[in-house]
């Protein structure tokens, strides 16, 4: 987390890091404490890249780019499915039946979120954004991710202002909870 780039980016390597944990999630060949990990570890990855971009890629997309409104209220419901999906691996037993189409569903989503991003979305806040714009949403991302929740919250509202308000609280709240319980130490 934190790699120092413009938006585009920093949020292209959250990409690709996403890729690897479930490459490496679908090349385990068991359950367990060690698949419970890697489910978490990619949960607070995931949970950390929506608030932030809810919180400053999608105002600046409908700031910057014309038709953004429709745009940024795409990507907000592909991140409404997404963290329903991790709210149901949060409460789902490794070792059951449910854990892999769950996965799969995650994987299939996030992956066409990806690819929506950075064919769709991407190229064209590139060209209606300067560098300097570019540089500051890489900055205010990287401010946003840590102190981001780093647990699902589907319930929680998806506006910029108030996911501002409301994640750094939620956020302090899930990492005292992680630090308990060591979540996200592997």
């Amino acid at each position: 987390m934190g790699h120092g780039r413009n938006v585009i980016d920093e949020l292209m390597t959250d990409h690709r890091e996403v890729e690897e944990m479930f490459a490496r999630i679908q090349a385990m060949t068991a359950g367990g404490q060690q698949l419970r990990d890697m489910v978490d570890e990619v949960t607070i990855e995931l949970v950390r890249h929506s608030v932030a971009e809810e919180q400053h890629l999608y105002p600046a997309v409908r700031e910057h780019i014309q038709g953004g409104d429709r745009l940024a209220d795409k990507e907000i419901a592909d991140h409404g499915r997404i963290e329903k999906i991790l709210k149901q691996l949060e409460k789902t037993d490794t070792d059951t039946a449910q854990m892999s189409p769950l996965l799969q569903q995650l994987m299939d989503e996030v992956a066409a979120h990806v690819q929506d991003e950075e064919k769709n979305l991407f190229p064209v806040l590139r060209q209606a954004c300067t560098p300097q714009q570019l540089d500051d949403l890489g900055d205010k991302i990287r401010r946003a991710k840590s102190m981001a929740p780093t647990r699902p919250h589907p319930a929680a509202p998806s506006t910029p202002t108030a996911s501002k308000l409301l994640a750094p609280g939620v956020g302090l709240v899930d990492r005292a909870r992680d630090f308990v319980t060591g979540r996200g130490k592997s």
